[in-house]
């Protein structure tokens, strides 16, 4: 692969080195050698490569990096958000409308599906995706998912313990034998993380508890869907057993605010879900105070957050959540990165991996003082500029 060198960048967000939380540099070049960044700089600096292209004065940011979503489903629920726009209120049961579509999905459907959500959410800057399972609630499907998630990223993450299967509603002990036994066994060799989602109309903490530590025994890292409806003691368990990341975060009292502040655990918020479902948007204030570090994510699903676009999500945080623009560029890039224990995507430097994303803007603050317009132009991801995804 020919090295390039990306230069006359105007503003330059390496979330490293350089002003401010977002480490701004001024008139700068990037050069890519593979799929690494081998030099970052000024750009009369910039040496000498097999390629040279000019981004125009332009600003570029890292690669998004989506650290929660669902984007492994059949079917669709636009009547439940009908629904739901039009006055009736959000449960957790809802996921259960979209149990029966994916089961009946073929593995090759549901790749399908997950490809064309991808390539909308590179063509908007994302880079790195982590998606899980939760739709299946069997242990067949559930691996299906988790075998189709593999295709397109090593981010999986096993959710058996989204919602009790149906079939099993007036069985949830068994479900959960299920969940830590047979399925787990069944998913842990296609996944990274075990997630479940401990609220009211989901699992309880004694419950959570059970598959989490199994997971944790397994060999897999734990995220928590945790404290989005409720103050369940679901962020408070998380921060416990060392959870990477606790996503949600819409009731947090202040006693899981200093716990989180204590901990490497990183808040994950996903405004999307918020927007959809017309509940309260947490808010970042007490969190930057604390130095917690936090996260933005798409929430991608087919039910509370049917959108692959972190633009939005940042436009919605700095808005609804009391975030500056550089806070909730950074939350999408680096708080990613770090909400999925990674230290080579969601920055530019020397060395990390050569996800870029290049604006049709003059500075990263238009993602948020222009909500709603396509603004990324460009894309390279692994080095290799692109508008449609591939495994990496």
């Amino acid at each position: 692969m020919p090295a390039e060198a990306i230069v006359n960048i105007g503003i330059l967000a390496t979330m490293g080195e350089g002003e401010g939380v977002m480490g701004l540099r001024r008139d700068a070049a990037v050069v890519i050698d593979a799929d690494r960044v081998a030099w970052v700089g000024p750009a009369a600096d910039a040496p000498a490569a097999d390629l040279r292209t000019d981004a125009g004065g332009a600003a570029m940011i890292p690669g998004f990096v989506d650290s929660h979503t669902h984007a492994v489903f059949g079917g669709d629920r636009a009547a439940e958000f009908d629904a739901r726009m039009s006055g009736a209120p959000y449960t957790a049961g809802g996921i259960r409308s979209t149990v029966a579509a994916t089961r009946a999905a073929s593995a090759e459907e549901l790749a399908a599906r997950t490809r064309h959500l991808l390539d909308e959410a590179l063509r908007q800057g994302t880079t790195t995706v982590e998606i899980k399972s939760g739709y299946g609630l069997d242990v067949a499907t559930e691996r299906r998912l988790l075998e189709v998630a593999a295709r397109f990223t090593d981010e999986v993450t096993f959710l058996g313990a989204h919602v009790v299967a149906p079939e099993m509603a007036d069985r949830r002990g068994d479900y959960v034998d299920l969940v830590a036994g047979p399925m787990l066994e069944a998913a842990a060799p296609l996944a990274r993380w075990i997630d479940a989602f401990c609220e009211e109309g989901a699992f309880y903490v004694d419950e959570t508890r059970r598959v989490l530590t199994a997971g944790r025994d397994a060999g897999l890292g734990l995220r928590l869907h945790a404290n989005q409806l409720t103050r369940s003691g679901a962020a408070a368990l998380g921060v416990e057993l060392g959870a990477a990341s606790i996503d949600h975060c819409t009731f947090l009292s202040d006693e899981d605010v200093d716990a989180l502040a204590g901990s490497d655990t990183v808040a994950t918020f996903v405004p999307g879900a918020e927007f959809s479902t017309r509940q309260p948007y947490p808010r970042v204030d007490r969190l930057r105070d604390a130095g917690v570090t936090w996260a933005l994510a798409s929430d991608c699903n087919p039910g509370s957050s049917f959108t692959t676009s972190l633009p939005f999500c940042i436009a919605l945080a700095v808005r609804d959540m009391g975030a500056t623009p550089g806070e909730a560029i950074r939350a999408a890039t680096a708080g990613g990165a770090a909400a999925l224990r990674r230290t080579d995507v969601g920055r530019i430097e020397v060395g990390a991996r050569a996800d870029l994303a290049l604006l049709d803007a003059p500075d990263p603050v238009h993602l948020a003082y222009r909500p709603g317009v396509p603004l990324v132009s460009r894309v390279w991801r692994g080095g290799v500029e692109t508008r449609t995804w591939s495994r990496a």
